[in-house]
């Protein structure tokens, strides 16, 4: 194909163009995610500590039916476009980029194995009573919860830090080495 003027291109050389809408995109879900667990942080525990239990625990069950399939489908996009932002690039941003994907899915652990068994605790509370001991597991809810939050924040931080300061991380004077 040489001697016809046209030039082998390489797999990761075709890939570079995708590289800035994948940093986008996980700027965008990491963000998203970081700042849902962060309102929740802020706001919608202060109002579950203030309110009668009976509104908390009925205003929660009916949160985290809606919340279950949109947490988990933003945490779903901000793993994969970390972790697919880690493989398309190299050094320091691909370090930085695969620290984010596996912060948010310690996120998604900590949800998994933390939050949504007490979110099924308080389910049935919501329509009982709670038991002798809440306030403990309640606090335990919110201590995951902070995990998750933190977490998040920090993974989207680490793409920020690849999307604004990505290319700097470079040394300079040396080209990137590209296949042809």
């Amino acid at each position: 194909m040489e001697g016809h003027g046209l030039r082998k291109r390489s797999v990761s050389g075709d890939l570079t163009v995708l590289v800035r809408p994948v940093k986008a995109f996980a700027l965008l879900s990491t963000g998203l995610l970081a700042g849902a667990f962060g309102y929740g942080a802020v706001n919608v525990a202060y109002a579950f500590r203030v309110v009668p239990l009976d509104v908390r625990f009925t205003f929660h069950t009916a949160l985290m039916q809606v919340n279950g399939l949109v947490m988990q489908t933003t945490m779903a996009l901000a793993m994969l476009s970390s972790f697919v932002l880690a493989v398309m690039t190299r050094a320091v941003p691909r370090l930085l980029a695969a620290g984010a994907g596996a912060l948010v899915l310690t996120s998604f652990l900590v949800t998994r194995f933390g939050n949504v068994p007490i979110n099924g605790q308080i389910k049935q509370w919501a329509v009982t009573s709670a038991p002798t001991g809440y306030a403990a597991i309640l606090q335990r809810w919110e201590t995951f919860h902070i995990v998750r939050t933190v977490t998040a924040f920090t993974a989207f931080l680490l793409i920020v830090l690849v999307a604004v300061v990505g290319g700097r991380f470079k040394k300079p004077g040396v080209a990137p080495v590209t296949a042809e």
